[in-house]
């Protein structure tokens, strides 16, 4: 009866034992593939398609002609094309660094944990509630010509005359303003997490060594942010760069005026896709800012190590 048992237990297989670092590793796939595939779907995928689609002229109507690389080569004599790719990198200029300024300003404000500071943050994140179509239009109301809010503090210090959406040397920056005002608030709630990151033993040795307010920001506060400070640089940058927080309000206040002055490159490859149905040119210019995102993405990483400190 013993050796029938013994033979029977010999006979099932071994179970495969896991070391904890396989464990971590399975699990860690199981948690990235749902965003995975998600991605793939939804990202992955549509891109491969606009590549596609980028060697054809599509009219509109199911009509497919394979033009090869005609659509690339169009660009180069788009005048369209150099300016909505000017006013892209003017944009994404202004845009970036008063994002980071202002976020990390506002963060260093309210950072310190009260009752008062809590209604800032509250009321500093609240135009992140708000739809942007309704931003867009509260602030063409205040920069109307002769009516707006904006326009008569401007003439009440003497610079009447003003016209901010319709003057091609302000509209531009009247909606990056506009752009900040919404935005900054989200930039801020990401900077406070980073500061709260950082032990606060750093500042009390700084302060018995003597180092002041703006010595402890330069050589404590910027340093440790790093991290932080990669990641709104990256961010904001794409943000601009594809106008994912910015079309609606161009489109709103400006469509793109007065003479294309604010007319993004993600809103000129809008005007040829859904205005005049040149979708294949519209997926090779879609494929164009692609890859300025990676250049940009790549750019960064080289500028800041990916965010990492000097002794990683």
């Amino acid at each position: 009866m013993t050796e029938i048992t013994t033979t029977a237990a010999d006979d099932r297989p071994a179970s495969i034992r896991l070391t904890t670092r396989q464990r971590e590793a399975i699990a860690g796939v199981l948690f990235v593939a749902p965003d995975a595939i998600g991605l793939m779907l939804f990202i992955g995928l549509p891109m491969l398609l606009a590549l596609g689609i980028s060697v054809f002229e599509v009219d509109g109507f199911g009509g497919f002609k394979f033009v090869g690389l005609a659509n690339y080569s169009k660009m180069w004599i788009d005048p369209l094309f150099w300016s909505s790719l000017r006013v892209t990198a003017q944009f994404t200029v202004m845009l970036v660094p008063l994002l980071y300024v202002t976020g990390l300003g506002l963060a260093l404000l309210v950072q310190r944990t009260s009752k008062f500071n809590t209604v800032m943050r509250s009321m500093f994140f609240a135009p992140q509630m708000v739809s942007l179509v309704v931003v867009a239009l509260v602030w063409q109301l205040m920069v109307v010509d002769k009516l707006g809010v904006l326009t008569r503090f401007a003439a009440s210090i003497g610079l009447g005359g003003i016209s901010f959406l319709g003057d091609p040397n302000l509209a531009l920056f009247t909606v990056t303003l506009a752009a900040v005002w919404f935005l900054m608030g989200f930039y801020m709630l990401i900077f406070l997490g980073g500061l709260q990151d950082i032990p606060k033993e750093y500042y009390e040795a700084a302060r018995i060594d003597g180092a002041g307010a703006t010595q402890s920001f330069w050589f404590i506060t910027l340093p440790l942010l790093r991290p932080t400070s990669f990641f709104v640089l990256l961010v904001s940058a794409v943000a601009a760069i594809t106008g994912a927080q910015a079309f609606d309000l161009i489109y709103v206040m400006t469509r793109g005026g007065p003479a294309n002055s604010t007319a993004l490159l993600i809103s000129y490859i809008y005007q040829q896709a859904f205005q005049y149905s040149a979708f294949g040119y519209a997926a090779a210019l879609a494929t164009l800012l692609v890859v300025l995102l990676m250049a940009v993405t790549v750019f960064f990483f080289l500028l800041t190590r990916g965010g990492r400190f000097d002794y990683e």
